[in-house]
């Protein structure tokens, strides 16, 4: 049953790289690989494993970004609004984009936002060009961006009058959705 369960999540090996550790007798060499899982309809979770060969690594990334799974707020299958991720020296500007217009990013962002199942997106890597950095940085993007009922609530207003119509009713179009799924 629980192995039904895992292949309707969308998983990807972003990178592998080889490291060093030096010992006395020489170097000892292992594997780290960054992955992304994701259902495709807005639950996106990353994980670095490390281990002695390349499949065991994979594995254990992959055990780790389906523990780390977070829900992606989305207004249709594109973000809710700009904003920019940030993760040590990496910056990542993600930005809605009109329908049709596909995923316009590169690397790690690229992986992270097609897993997430968003489909409409502008993205640029700012900083340090490092994969995990950029994929924290891309998460942590992902994770800040704020619902407009939630603005609106601060604002002492009702959501109406803080999102334009368009966003507002694809918004709340891919939340019935989702708790339509969820029951």
């Amino acid at each position: 049953m629980a192995r039904q369960e895992d292949s309707a999540f969308d998983e990807r090996v972003v990178e592998i790289n080889r490291v060093a550790k030096v010992v006395k007798g020489g170097r000892r060499f292992s594997f780290t690989a960054l992955c992304v899982v994701g259902d495709g309809k807005g639950k996106v979770g990353i994980g670095y494993g490390k281990a002695k060969e390349v499949p065991a690594a994979i594995q254990k990334g992959m055990e780790n970004a389906r523990r780390e799974m977070i829900l992606v707020p989305m207004a249709g299958q594109t973000l809710i609004h700009k904003i920019v991720g940030e993760h040590g020296a990496s910056r990542v500007l993600l930005q809605p984009a009109a329908p049709g217009t596909g995923v316009i990013a590169g690397g790690s962002v690229r992986q992270i936002l097609e897993a997430a199942g968003i489909k409409d997106v502008l993205a640029k890597s700012l900083g340090s060009p490092s994969h995990l950095n950029t994929a924290k940085a891309t998460m942590n993007g992902l994770v800040g961006q704020r619902r407009p009922d939630v603005i609106a609530r601060l604002r002492g207003k009702t959501p109406e009058e803080v999102a334009p119509p368009g966003l507002l009713a694809a918004y709340r179009s891919t939340e019935m959705v989702r708790a339509h799924e969820g029951k």
